[in-house]
């Protein structure tokens, strides 16, 4: 019986089993049928160890218990890598700009190429044409534009000071309006064009709209954008003065206005 019970440790035999097993053997001593049914436990027991001690040796793997570890997902599978933030990031690297009057004169005399040209760019005045390559954009005015009213036109200055002394202009809570643009490109194509806007209120900032007006060509005649319909805030935590500033800069982050002014909006038209 001591045979039985010496058996080696990574077969897997707790004291608490070999006591047991003990245990029954003695109180059934002599019991031949007993024995047997133990010991054939027993054999079948230590081949099903041996059997599996054989399979994983076989195959070379270890579980992560026996290992003493533990499974964790890799920090890359827990979060967006690096590089995914830096593709947001990167702009396309394009070429040297080059003079708009100068690749209109390129190639003007192959027909094909130019009405080409003409297709993407629309017909170009070369008055409004320069020798350098960066675009100029002027704003000439702002207008509000609320039904049942007359326009409120506020032309720019050039300083970008409409009113430093008070209000540009009020309006009645609770009214709809609309924002139009009236602006001049000249010299280049001016791409992405872009409306930024940013309001304040007693130092805390209560709105941002940004917005895409588009690509645009030199032309004699004025470009206008109409924005949305909005409606201005009610009540009375909405009435008061505010500050806001607005900005219209292009895809290379070139500012064209920046204009910083305040607005009041009131229970009634003033």
């Amino acid at each position: 019986f001591s045979s039985l019970f010496s058996l080696e440790p990574s077969l897997h035999f707790t004291q608490t089993k070999r006591l047991a097993l003990s245990k029954i053997l003695l109180d059934q001593e002599g019991d031949l049928v007993c024995f047997l049914s133990v010991l054939f436990w027993l054999e079948e027991s230590i081949m099903e160890l041996e059997d599996e001690k054989k399979g994983g040796e076989a195959s070379g793997q270890t579980s992560d218990k026996e290992m003493g570890l533990s499974r964790k997902n890799s920090d890359s599978s827990l979060s967006p890598t690096e590089d995914d933030d830096e593709d947001e990031e990167k702009k396309p690297q394009l070429g040297p700009m080059i003079a708009l009057k100068e690749q209109l004169e390129k190639d003007k005399d192959d027909e094909s190429l130019r009405r080409w040209k003409e297709q993407l760019i629309g017909v170009v005045d070369l008055e409004d044409v320069g020798e350098t390559p960066d675009p100029v954009v002027k704003i000439l005015d702002l207008t509000v534009r609320s039904p049942n009213r007359e326009d409120m036109v506020l032309t720019i200055p050039d300083d970008g000071l409409p009113n430093p002394k008070g209000p540009w202009f009020t309006i009645k809570e609770g009214s709809k309006y609309t924002l139009v643009f009236n602006f001049r490109v000249t010299n280049n194509i001016v791409s992405g064009l872009r409306y930024n806007n940013t309001v304040w209120k007693t130092g805390v900032k209560v709105d941002s709209t940004k917005a895409m007006l588009g690509t645009f060509s030199p032309q004699a005649e004025p470009y206008q954008h109409v924005m949305p319909e909005e409606i201005t805030p009610s009540g009375i935590f909405a009435r008061g003065s505010y500050s806001a500033r607005t900005k219209f800069i292009d895809d290379d982050n070139k500012c064209y206005l920046e204009i910083n002014y305040t607005f009041d909006i009131r229970k009634n038209w003033q």
